[in-house]
């Protein structure tokens, strides 16, 4: 069934409030604790959209409530223009101590262990209601959720942002190579290209070409995040004058795993600067800075930009670029 043009003088703007929860949560109990509305008042609010609408909108099956095609048509349009209503109208003021809301970040853990760590701590003092929930950032449908409204903000290092995104930068660092303490490299202060010839190497990737890397970024939907966690053409440039090429004996997803893999090896590892020296604290492992020039690399927040004008989404925003400045400077004083 498909209806026709819908009058707004019959719309009641709640039913866009729970059209808009139910699409995000795919679940009328979430949706109606959002809305603090039971599941039946989201039931009977459906069933009022579908006959203003014409569509069931929303079809129950055992993953939820997927949206129909007309659903997920007019969800951007609408969902966009709820949010400029609401911010227009200053429909809901956001006081950080009494908020309970759930802001839901992309971020890897190299991202959630220098900058996600010391945000959480600073929402236990100015916002002990508030809840993080950390989805992966190398998920390939990162930029699909975005757009969903599933991700809040998506931290990392982005090569190209579309223009339905917003981006903030955070932080810019270099590149830096760690060993374990007592690692034979270390009786010397610098590092030099032979070394990386005679030692393996340890590289974070967390994804290759079988999943559309190309030069260390994976595009989707005009997103493009990085792959790989180290410089590569800049290596590959510096070592091109010596016969013997390095080796890249272990590639890993998740950085924090480094520790363990270099403790009882003569391996080294190239990290982003933030990482080696949030690795460096214990004292298992030692910092030098590479024997040639790496690009720095830029991360970014990334945001849909309907979320532009919503205030608790603008101070989310506000309070991780602080968390983000805290740890670059904590960085260069150390």
């Amino acid at each position: 069934m498909h209806g026709g043009t819908v009058s707004i003088g019959r719309m009641d703007l709640n039913l866009l409030k729970v059209f808009d929860a139910v699409y995000e949560d795919r679940n009328l109990l979430r949706a109606g604790r959002r809305l603090n509305l039971s599941q039946s008042a989201v039931s009977h609010a459906l069933t009022r959209l579908r006959e203003l609408v014409g569509d069931d909108l929303f079809v129950r099956t055992g993953k939820g409530m997927v949206p129909t095609g007309r659903a997920a048509a007019m969800a951007s349009t609408l969902r966009d223009a709820l949010r400029r209503i609401e911010a227009a109208l200053g429909v809901e003021p956001f006081s950080p101590g009494q908020s309970s809301r759930q802001f839901v970040i992309a971020a890897n853990d190299h991202v959630t262990a220098v900058i996600v760590a010391p945000l959480s701590r600073e929402l236990q003092k100015v916002a002990p209601g508030v809840d993080l929930v950390i989805r992966p950032s190398t998920r390939l449908d990162l930029a699909e959720q975005i757009d969903l409204g599933r991700i809040d903000l998506a931290i990392g290092i982005f090569s190209q942002v579309p223009p339905r995104l917003n981006a903030r930068t955070l932080m810019s660092q270099g590149e830096a190579m760690l060993m374990r303490k007592g690692h034979p490299a270390s009786r010397r202060r610098k590092l030099t290209l032979q070394d990386f010839a005679k030692y393996p190497l340890v590289t974070i990737s967390v994804g290759g070409q079988e999943e559309g890397a190309v030069e260390g970024f994976i595009l989707e939907r005009g997103l493009a995040r990085q792959s790989e966690m180290f410089d590569r053409h800049a290596l590959q440039e510096a070592l091109s004058g010596i016969e013997e090429v390095p080796r890249l004996r272990v590639t890993v997803p998740h950085s924090l795993a480094i520790p363990a893999l270099l403790r009882d090896s003569d391996m080294l590892s190239i990290v982003p600067t933030s990482l080696a020296k949030a690795l460096t604290r214990t004292g298992e492992l030692l910092l030098r800075q590479p024997p040639y020039r790496a690009g720095t690399a830029i991360t970014r927040a990334v945001w849909h930009r309907r979320n532009d004008h919503d205030a608790a989404h603008a101070w989310l925003r506000d309070m991780v670029a602080s968390a983000a400045e805290a740890t670059g400077k904590m960085d260069r004083e150390n």
